[in-house]
């Protein structure tokens, strides 16, 4: 008798200690289907969409956080990844590693690089880019610098051997055709400005020249500049995730529009908006 309680005494603690470390580690978001992520890169542009979910746990991978909840009983994770082209490829990776979502919405604040565009507009990234990638002509010392002659460098246009033709061109990633039409279907609901579809721009660069936006939305057809949305992209693009970026202009310095903080919320609720749509298409499917 003594032997059996012991035994079942053993099977007991072992199944709480898997029990612990099951509900230590778990990541799987409740509710049916994989999860929609929505990466923002600071607080101002995730926190206030993590509020409007229901059930939210919170979990940490590195300094990235990971707000796990429900939107109309669909399972949706608000990621803060953290400002730049780096913390943003990371946090995408972890994010399809560890919750196999369904599809990735990048979205935050930007600076316009198209004069057509006011302050608190809004760019659906029909196409994004990484505007940061260039290769400088060969110039010996003392010649100086011109920027303005600077050519793309598609590093992933290189892989293979030899010399790629391609690698001296603009690489685009395309918005996911789906969550574009989710975008454009409640484009209306939103009345702070207009919204559009354009090419956003993505690098480690913050441009404060004139000239030098100027210079990207001639060459790239830019419409806004930020630091995480070409990255996310292209990690999206390696795990075969559809993506869209979302920006809306926070300033603009081709036409004097001012910083405005408030557009970070205002964009999360035109983006809770496109959420809502795009679960309606998936379980309409």
């Amino acid at each position: 008798m003594k032997k059996y309680t012991v035994f079942a005494t053993v099977v007991v603690l072992l199944l709480a200690v898997f029990a612990g470390f099951k509900s230590k580690n778990e990541t799987v978001v409740e509710g049916a289907g994989r999860p929609i992520i929505i990466q923002g890169p600071m607080p101002i542009e995730a926190e206030n969409f993590a509020k409007k979910l229901e059930k939210v746990k919170v979990e940490k991978s590195g300094t990235f956080v990971f707000y796990k909840g429900k939107l109309n009983n669909y399972p949706v994770i608000v990621v803060k990844t953290g400002k730049g082209m780096e913390n943003t490829a990371a946090a995408t990776a972890v994010a399809i590693e560890k919750y196999n979502p369904i599809a990735i919405i990048n979205q935050g604040t930007s600076g316009g690089h198209d004069p057509s565009l006011n302050v608190f507009d809004i760019v659906l990234g029909k196409r994004v880019t990484n505007i940061g990638s260039l290769k400088t002509e060969a110039k010996n010392e003392g010649v100086g610098m011109d920027p303005s002659q600077w050519i793309p460098m598609d590093l992933m246009a290189s892989e293979g051997s030899g010399s790629d033709p391609n690698a001296e061109k603009i690489r685009y990633y395309e918005g996911d055709k789906d969550l574009l039409a989710a975008a454009n279907a409640v484009k209306d609901k939103y009345t702070k400005g207009k919204v559009v579809e354009g090419t956003i721009g993505s690098a480690d660069v913050w441009n404060n020249e004139v000239d030098r936006i100027k210079w990207f939305h001639d060459n790239y057809g830019t419409s806004v500049e930020e630091m995480e949305g070409a990255a996310a992209a292209q990690i999206a693009q390696a795990y075969n995730v559809p993506f869209l970026g979302i920006r809306v202009l926070s300033n603009n310095k081709t036409n004097g529009g001012q910083y405005n903080p408030n557009t970070a919320a205002a964009n999360q609720e035109y983006v809770y908006e496109v959420v809502k749509k795009y679960i309606d298409t998936i379980e309409s499917k």
